[in-house]
């Protein structure tokens, strides 16, 4: 579904990311796990459009979707859970999650998925009318998740979903994104929490200073010894 070839990305003098390439096949959670400044975020902000790439291509389903705008890419079937999960805090739950469905004219649809999401994230429903400011941290990554869905997307890029959650939200917005995926949505997923990243993932690329280090199986990896000194805190 989505192949990154030899990907460079400059942020001024900045060489922030370095020949890297990476594949995610449909169907598949695939996560990019790294310590902060090592080029996780760059890497989804470059595929959704959102930082220009200086050389290289990705591939999403056989097209190269370097220098398309970000609305287009999100036509296309991308959808991107930034990090801080960027809400509308001053509108409703509501006026968010139609938001999310700005590129679509689909209205009957739209209700349909707007149901949807309340089905999977049942405190959205109960605060629908309210502001999306006053939602907990946990409702607010739910809320930011919902909001991409309403974009119909086949790939979905989530940016540090558990940041700032407590753990028992934490394994609650995982099992989540378990079942966004079993309903037929591939994942790319940022997490710092790399322990919960490779329990849910199907495959894995560990990135550093701006370069892909290892992939392989989430499952080789989190039993991998280097992984675990440097990532696991084992």
């Amino acid at each position: 579904m989505l192949e990154i070839k030899n990907l460079n990305v400059f942020y001024g003098g900045i060489h922030a990311l370095k020949d890297i390439s990476l594949k995610v096949n449909s169907g598949e959670i695939v996560t990019l796990i790294g310590s902060n400044g090592s080029g996780k975020t760059t890497t989804l902000r470059t595929i959704s459009g959102l930082e220009k790439a200086k050389s290289g291509e990705i591939l999403y389903e056989n097209q190269n979707i370097v220098g398309i705008q970000a609305s287009d890419i999100v036509k296309m079937g991308i959808s991107h859970v930034p990090e801080g999960r960027r809400i509308f805090g001053t509108m409703s739950v509501l006026e968010n999650l139609e938001i999310g469905a700005y590129a679509r004219t689909d209205k009957e649809n739209i209700k349909k998925d707007i149901k949807k999401v309340f089905e999977l994230f049942p405190i959205l429903y109960e605060r629908r009318s309210q502001n999306a400011i006053n939602l907990s941290g946990g409702e607010q990554q739910m809320l930011a998740i919902g909001r991409a869905l309403l974009s119909r997307p086949k790939l979905l890029l989530l940016d540090e979903p558990s940041m700032g959650l407590a753990p028992m939200i934490v394994k609650e917005i995982f099992e989540i994104i378990k079942n966004i995926n079993n309903s037929g949505t591939t994942i790319m997923l940022v997490e710092q929490n790399a322990k919960m990243a490779l329990l849910n993932a199907d495959r894995a690329y560990i990135i550093k200073n701006g370069r892909i280090e290892l992939e392989g199986k989430a499952n080789d990896l989190l039993n991998n010894e280097l992984v675990k000194k440097a990532y696991l805190g084992g």
